[in-house]
């Protein structure tokens, strides 16, 4: 993915940019994630916090725990309600940005799949791609 990658919410509330390389592109099979998408599961770019620049609005944030009981802050746009990132304790300094929010997504390719022992049993993981039982180590 270029360095360099532009995104906002569904209604135009909320645009933000982030410069510098993403750390890894995640596929989530958790039941948070599964009920937080409405879908089988939830896709997040982790990048670093200082790279993330707010360019219109300013998302609400909510608290919540994860499966693995761990606090995570969720930043969404009043107006649509669309999730924009994620934070939590476990990646101090980083954000986990929703994927689906970026203007460009032609270039999105998993590097990892965790919880996936509660994944949809018709979800086929592509053969050679990491996976976790649960959350990595």
């Amino acid at each position: 993915m270029s360095s360099r990658r532009t995104g906002g919410c569904q209604c135009g509330e909320i645009r933000y940019e982030v410069i510098g390389p993403s750390r890894q592109l995640v596929v989530c099979h958790c039941t948070d994630c599964q009920r937080q998408s409405g879908s089988a599961f939830g896709m997040t770019l982790v990048v670093d916090e200082s790279d993330l620049r707010l360019t219109r609005g300013e998302p609400e944030l909510f608290t919540s725990k994860s499966e693995a009981g761990r606090d995570k802050w969720g930043a969404f746009c009043t107006q649509c309600g669309t999730h924009i990132y994620n934070k939590t304790v476990l990646r101090p300094g980083k954000l986990s940005v929703k994927p689906g929010t970026l203007d460009d997504t032609g270039s999105l390719k998993p590097d990892i799949h965790i919880w996936t022992r509660s994944k949809q049993h018709w979800v086929t993981i592509p053969e050679g791609v990491e996976t976790h039982e649960k959350g990595p180590s």
